[in-house]
C-alpha cells in the first residue's frame, strides 16, 4: 500500500525509517519531511495544516493510509477533514478525531475527563479573564510551587512552574491580561505541583482495545544534570529500570484502562496513539499530561525497539483489531541524544553544513534527522533541534555511551549536545 506520513522531525524520520522495512509498504511519502525522511521515501511540499492540498496529494498518489506525526492537525481536525470528504474516506487515518485531540488540545477539557473517570491526577482549577480575580486570590493562598497551564497549544511552552506567588501572579497576568501564549493563555489552569520521577508511557488503540509500547524518560532541560532552559527534549531512553510489573500494573488499572473505557463513554473517536505523561510520586502514578500522538524525541528510542511490523499494526488498528496484535519488544536498551543549534532554545541559526551524514552509522546505531534540508550536494541545518542518534544496547549506559561515540562523528557549527543523557542508571 502507499502511506502518507504527516510531519518534519524526528519523529516522522523514525515512523518513516520503520514503515519503509515493511513488507506492506509500496510507495511512502511524506508532508513536508526532511532530509532524512526523503531517504525513506518522497518528500512532499505541502504544510502538516494544508488538508486541501494533503488530501489532493493522497488521492494523486493512492495513499490508502496516512499516519498524523504532530498534534497541530490532529487538534485542528484533519481525521474528520478526511472521514467527511466523499474522495478521501475510504483513507485510514492514524490519528483521533478533532473532538478527541482535545485530550491534548485543551488542559481544562484533559482535567476535566480525568476528574470524570476518577483517573488521578493533581488537584486543579481553572479560569479566564471573568474571573481573573478570583485567580489571583486563589495564587495568593496557594503552597508553592505553583503550576500554571495554558489551556490550549503553545508550542511546548504554556507549562510554568512557579516558585513565589509574586512570580506566579506575574505569569498569570501576562498570559490572561497580555496574551503572552496568545489564544492558547486566554484559559489558564492552576495545579498543584507533584514531585516525583517523569516518565512518558505509549498507547495504542483502535477504540475498542489497546496495547502498550515501550515506554520512555526524555530530557528536557538544555544543561547536563537537568539544569537551565526546557527544550522540545534532548534525549530520552527506554526502558525504565524501576517501571517494574507492579508499577505496570498500577499505570494499567488505573490510568490506561479508564482512559480507554472513558473515550468510549464519551463516544469519542479514537484510533491511534495515547502519550500518557506520567509523574511517580512515592510510588504512585499520577498522569501530568496526555498528547494525542507520538513524543518527540521518545518516538526515536521506542520505534527502534520495536519489533512488529508497523503496518500491521496501523492496519489493524484501522480494521479493529488491535487485540489480534501481540507486541514484540527488542529486550535491549536504547538512548537518544539530540543534537542542537547554538542558541536553543532561544534564537539560533540556520544553514550550517552538517558533515558525518555520508559515513556509514556504526552498527546499532541510527542517525534520525529532525531539522534539516537538502542544499545543493549537502545537508544543513533548518531548525533547533536538528538531529537525533539513537543507539542499542546491553543496558542504558552502554547505549548512551554508543550514541555519544557515533555523535562525536557528526559535525555543524555551535552543534551542542547533552553527553549524560540517562546519567542517573547506572
Amino acid at each position: 500500500m502507499n502511506i502518507l506520513i504527516i510531519g518534519s522531525g524526528g519523529r516522522e524520520h523514525a515512523l518513516a525509517w520503520k514503515l519503509k522495512q515493511s513488507r506492506h509498504c509500496e510507495g511512502l511519502f511524506i508532508a513536508p519531511g526532511n532530509a532524512g525522511t526523503a531517504l525513506c521515501g518522497t518528500n512532499l511540499a505541502l504544510e502538516v495544516s494544508d488538508f486541501d492540498g494533503l488530501s489532493q496529494a493522497c488521492i494523486t498518489h493512492q495513499v490508502s493510509l496516512v499516519i498524523v506525526g504532530p498534534e497541530e492537525p490532529l487538534v485542528k481536525g484533519i481525521t474528520d477533514f478526511f472521514s467527511d470528504n466523499e474522495a478521501t474516506k475510504h483513507i485510514q487515518v492514524i490519528g483521533p478525531s478533532m473532538a478527541a485531540s482535545q485530550l491534548e488540545g485543551s488542559k481544562t477539557f484533559a482535567k476535566s475527563f480525568m476528574q470524570h473517570h476518577g483517573i488521578p491526577t493533581a488537584a486543579y482549577k481553572e479560569f479566564t479573564i471573568d474571573n481573573y480575580d478570583e485567580g489571583v486570590a486563589y495564587i495568593r493562598q496557594h503552597s508553592l510551587p505553583i503550576v500554571l497551564k495554558a489551556d490550549g497549544l503553545a508550542a511546548g511552552k504554556g507549562v510554568l512552574i512557579c516558585q513565589s506567588q509574586l512570580e506566579a501572579l506575574a505569569e498569570f497576568e501576562l498570559m490572561i491580561i497580555r496574551s503572552k501564549f496568545g489564544e492558547a493563555g486566554k484559559k489558564v489552569v492552576i495545579e498543584e505541583f507533584l514531585s516525583g520521577i517523569e516518565i512518558s508511557v505509549f498507547v495504542v488503540t483502535d477504540g475498542k482495545h489497546y496495547v502498550l509500547l515501550p515506554e520512555a524518560k526524555d530530557y528536557k532541560r538544555i544543561g547536563q544534570g537537568d539544569k537551565g532552559l526546557n527544550t522540545g527534549g534532548m534525549g530520552a531512553v527506554s526502558p525504565i529500570p524501576f517501571f517494574d510489573d507492579t508499577l505496570r500494573e498500577k499505570a494499567e488499572t488505573r490510568i490506561i484502562k479508564p482512559t480507554i473505557a472513558g473515550l468510549q463513554k464519551d463516544k469519542l473517536d479514537y484510533k491511534g496513539f495515547i502519550f500518557i505523561g506520567l509523574m511517580i510520586t512515592n510510588g504512585e502514578p499520577y498522569v501530568i499530561e496526555y498528547n494525542c500522538r507520538l513524543g518527540d524525541p521518545e518516538t526515536e528510542v521506542i520505534i527502534p525497539r520495536l519489533k512488529n511490523d508497523l503496518v500491521e499494526l496501523f492496519s489493524a488498528i484501522a480494521r479493529q483489531e488491535l487485540n489480534t496484535i501481540q507486541i514484540d519488544i527488542d529486550e535491549r536498551a536504547a538512548a537518544t541524544i539530540v543534537a542542537v543549534s547554538g542558541g536553543y532554545p532561544g534564537t539560533y541559526e540556520t544553514g550550517k553544513a552538517i558533515n558525518g551524514l555520508d559515513e556509514e552509522p556504526l552498527e546499532d546505531c541510527i542517525v534520525f534527522h529532525s531539522g534539516t534540508k537538502p542544499a545543493d550536494d549537502t545537508v544543513v541545518t533548518n531548525g533547533g533541534r536538528v538531529l537525533a542518534v539513537t543507539a542499542l544496547g546491553s543496558n542504558i549506559k552502554e547505549a548512551s555511551e554508543l550514541a555519544q561515540y557515533m555523535m562525536e562523528q557528526l559535525y555543524f557549527e555551535d552543534m551542542y549536545y547533552r553527553p549524560d543523557i540517562g546519567y542517573e542508571f547506572p
